[in-house]
């Protein structure tokens, strides 16, 4: 049988075929990047589903506008005008099956194939899973300890004219954890208020911030072509998908709507009209402190665990809120390499390769820790310290 080109050069999911290796009981994984399910508010959320039975009826099974449930884009909306001192209007959002559908829908509509796309080094390897799809020429950029390198990426724009949009995880990056400075937001907005490029800042980890402040984004409210992408799976609940995307450019939102309505017609209303409901007729706040002082254990765990059973040589990020931490090892080891000696003492993590377009056997790996308790996170942490005591990169070469 023949295949398409763009689907044969779309990689498999990693994370996804580790999941399948890593989900033995007797393996302690830091290899997802799932919520703790103990942050699930199931009592609320059952409540609230039951009262939308009684309250909207036959509406919670029939088909519904492509835009998404006006109600919940007017919630949305508020609270990023309440939150950041935007100007957002529901019919600045698009309710989208997850991030993830967000980032099939703007790739669609911007890419033709061969064009150019800026992604972060490392970047979210669901991303560069999504935007493969249109077959896109990828131009990545380093992210360093406070963002984006500015010059590299003023080059790489001055260099290439073919470049269409640069997508960027300013906030608790997948995968590194860094969060981008005031400062580099800045430098990041004054140079693309030069050039005629969609930035996308894809922002699922915002809300989990347990230290330092929140910043304001690079280009919402300053920049035309300025797109958010937001989503409730990390703050209420993955399984419903739901996500949205926010922009004023008018234009570019008729398209996406109009490739949304090619894909699915619209989003899970059903779940659209819970959601509303739960977040409307409980405290969002005190449900979201919960979360981040829960993963700012966690954190704290892994953070210790890691300064106390690994070789001086490691370095890692140390993140102020969100679900990761990025590992670099010794120069010259190789993480994925490391990993099959990690399954063997039943540990996983997730190796750095799949989070670059151009680079393999690379010395650096993401851990996560919001889905193990204190106790497991430290046997898990000691065990891929023994290893690292034990190879050398001869051993690894």
């Amino acid at each position: 049988m023949k295949y398409s080109d763009k689907i044969l050069k779309t990689p498999s999911s990693f994370i996804r075929n580790i999941l399948k290796v890593a989900s033995a009981e007797d393996v302690i994984s830091f290899a997802g990047g799932l919520p703790n399910p103990i942050s699930f508010p199931i009592d609320a959320l059952q409540e609230t589903i039951n009262k939308a039975m009684e309250v909207h009826g036959p509406k919670l099974f029939q088909y519904s506008t492509t835009e998404g449930y006006l109600p919940l884009r007017q919630y949305i909306a508020d609270k990023y005008n309440r939150s950041y001192g935007l100007t957002i209007d529901p019919e600045d959002i698009l309710i989208t099956t997850g991030s993830q559908q967000a980032l099939v829908l703007l790739s669609e509509v911007l890419i033709n194939k061969g064009e150019g796309i800026i992604v972060e080094e490392p970047g979210y390897l669901g991303a560069l899973q999504a935007f493969s799809l249109t077959e896109p020429t990828f131009y990545p950029v380093q992210l360093k300890n406070e963002g984006l390198d500015v010059e590299q990426l003023e080059r790489t724009l001055e260099e290439n004219p073919s470049i269409k949009f640069i997508y960027t995880v300013p906030n608790f990056q997948n995968p590194t954890g860094i969060t981008y400075t005031a400062e580099n937001r800045n430098a990041i907005y004054e140079v693309l208020k030069n050039y005629d490029v969609v930035l996308i800042e894809d922002d699922p980890y915002g809300d989990l911030r347990w230290s330092g402040e929140k910043l304001p984004y690079i280009g919402a409210g300053r920049l035309e072509n300025s797109v958010l992408l937001g989503s409730f799976s990390k703050t209420v609940t993955p399984g419903f998908r739901l996500g949205y995307i926010i922009t004023k450019n008018k234009e570019l939102l008729y398209h996406v709507n109009t490739a949304k309505q090619a894909t699915d017609l619209h989003t899970n209303i059903f779940s659209q009209i819970v959601i509303h409901d739960y977040l409307v007729n409980n405290d969002l706040a005190a449900h979201i402190a919960k979360i981040t002082d829960l993963y700012e254990t966690q954190s704290n765990a892994m953070l210790a665990a890691i300064a106390k059973y690994f070789p001086p040589t490691v370095t890692y990020t140390k993140p102020e809120g969100g679900m990761f931490i990025w590992v670099t090892l010794e120069e010259g080891m190789s993480a994925l390499e490391l990993f099959q000696k990690a399954m063997n003492d039943k540990v996983a993590f997730v190796p750095g390769d799949p989070f670059y377009t151009n680079k393999t056997n690379v010395n650096t790996l993401r851990l996560n820790y919001t889905n193990s308790s204190p106790e497991v996170i430290e046997e898990g942490i000691k065990r891929l310290g023994k290893i690292l005591y034990e190879v050398t990169t001869k051993e690894l070469v």
